[in-house]
């Protein structure tokens, strides 16, 4: 049985989506069965029904969720307790040093659903505006511990 992962992206100038794509073909590289939404695309309940989770999610202005995550992560944020037990996750973040807020985004996402349950899988990775060989890395290595995890 092939192993599903679901690749959520947060972005407002694409840098999230492009990283998305790149993490949906190694996904398939590795022998993974790979979904990729925009944010504004799925659902909590969707969520909910994935076992493995990967966001890519970039910081927009003052440290805020990018538009085509604002409405995701609020429904996330208002979720019981407990409602992601069976979701092992992990966390990309973009964003730009000379911010105050660097990676606020994504540090948000990885809080939040370590706070609804979720079983983190790898550390959260913060990356600059110069993230191409920092997040293929990452992004390798978070592929090779969900293809090893057996959930």
């Amino acid at each position: 049985m092939t192993k599903k992962i679901l690749i959520l992206y947060g972005t407002e100038t694409g840098n999230s989506e492009l990283l998305a794509m790149d993490a949906e073909k190694m996904a398939k590289d590795n022998g993974l069965e790979p979904t990729i939404n925009g944010m504004d695309e799925v659902s909590v309940a969707e969520i909910q029904e994935h076992n493995n989770l990967i966001v890519v999610c970039s910081t927009w202005g003052d440290g805020e969720q990018p538009d085509n995550a604002i409405e995701l992560y609020e429904a996330t944020t208002e979720a019981a307790e407990g409602t992601f037990s069976n979701l092992n996750f992990a966390v990309l973040a973009l964003g730009d040093t000379a911010f105050d807020l660097f990676c606020e985004a994504g540090i948000q996402w990885d809080d939040v659903l370590e706070q609804k349950g979720g079983n983190r899988i790898n550390d959260r990775i913060d990356c600059d505006t110069d993230y191409d060989d920092e997040a293929e890395e990452w992004l390798e290595e978070t592929i090779g511990l969900f293809v090893e995890n057996e959930a």
